[in-house]
This record gives structure tokens, sequence and C-alpha cells, in this order.
């Protein structure tokens, strides 16, 4: 098994055990470049989205660190609240939970969002 394998396994067992809660879920996915966060209900449908590729973020240099996952994570937070969420599930797709993952789910505790 290979290393997307692995994580994508790590996925599915995190989202099985979030369908059980039943509460909107916070996802996050990295890549080398970016960073991307999406609020989805339990419909499946995306309440609120924020990433690293929108033009407000690029415009403050790197896209790839930590500063610009709690920009993110920030704006992800305030999206949230605006669509009437404030307690969400966090998925965070496998990805080892430290620098941009962690950075981006700290910015949006800070701002509001409960998980």
């Amino acid at each position: 098994m290979d290393k997307k394998q692995s994580r994508q396994r790590r996925a599915r067992r995190t989202r099985a055990k979030i369908r059980e809660l039943g509460v909107p879920r916070l996802t996050v996915h990295r890549t080398p470049s970016h960073i991307y966060a999406q609020v989805i209900d339990s419909d499946a449908k995306v309440v609120a989205s924020a990433s690293s590729v929108l033009a407000e973020v690029r415009a403050a240099g790197a896209t790839g660190n930590v500063t610009t996952a709690m920009t993110v994570g920030k704006m992800i937070a305030e999206r949230t609240k605006e669509a009437g969420i404030t307690r969400v599930a966090f998925d965070r797709s496998g990805f080892k939970y430290h620098g941009r993952v962690q950075a981006l789910a700290d910015a949006a505790r800070e701002n509001g969002l409960e998980f």
C-alpha cells in the first residue's frame, strides 16, 4: 500500500465516524502549493469554502505556508458562521495533524468554530 492509499484509508475511516455524529464536517485538503477547506453538511452539500487559490489570499504572497493556512482557517470560520453553523466535526482527510493542517484548525477555532 502506498502513501496515498494509506491516507485515503484513514480518511474513509474518519468520515464513517463523522457520519454517525450527524454534524457538518470541516474537511481540509492540502497540496504542496495550496490548502483547501470546505464545510459539508450531512446531505453532502457544500455550505462554505475557502482556499489559498482565492485572489485575496494569493495577493498576500506565498500560498503553501502556515501563515496562508491561518488566513484560510479564518475565512472558513467567518463564512461558516454567516451560513448559520457554529459546530462542526474536523475532517483532516487522513493528513497528519501538524503544520498547515493544525494552523488552519487553530485559526478556525479562534474565529468561532467549535470542534
